[in-house]
């Protein structure tokens, strides 16, 4: 298991031990944090927008064009932004820090 510090859509931060080798979303989405993940992680949506802790931006693999492209559709884009459908749940990334996205 992978500990997750997350910032929920309340403001009300959280520890959560997700299972390694699925997708943040996928992990968060079931708690009712504001996560939505409405296209079930195929980058077709933007409802998994999260910014990840200034930290740990440079330590996650870089977004993908698609994210990217997928980004420029979300609403208060961050430099930190990501979709967390494309961020994997593996020990490495630890403690991760992140905040659920206004939409």
């Amino acid at each position: 298991m992978t500990t997750l510090w997350v910032i929920d859509k309340d403001g009300q931060e959280r520890g959560v031990e997700a299972r390694n080798d699925v997708s943040v979303m996928e992990a968060l989405r079931p708690l009712g944090l504001g996560i939505e993940g409405e296209c079930e992680g195929s980058l077709a949506c933007a409802t998994c927008h999260v910014w990840v802790d200034k930290e740990w931006a440079d330590r996650l693999a870089p977004p993908s064009e698609a994210e990217m492209d997928m980004l420029d559709c979300a609403f208060h884009v961050r430099p930190t932004s990501r979709l967390c459908c494309q961020i994997m749940v593996q020990p490495a990334i630890d403690g991760l820090r992140l905040i659920v996205a206004r939409r």
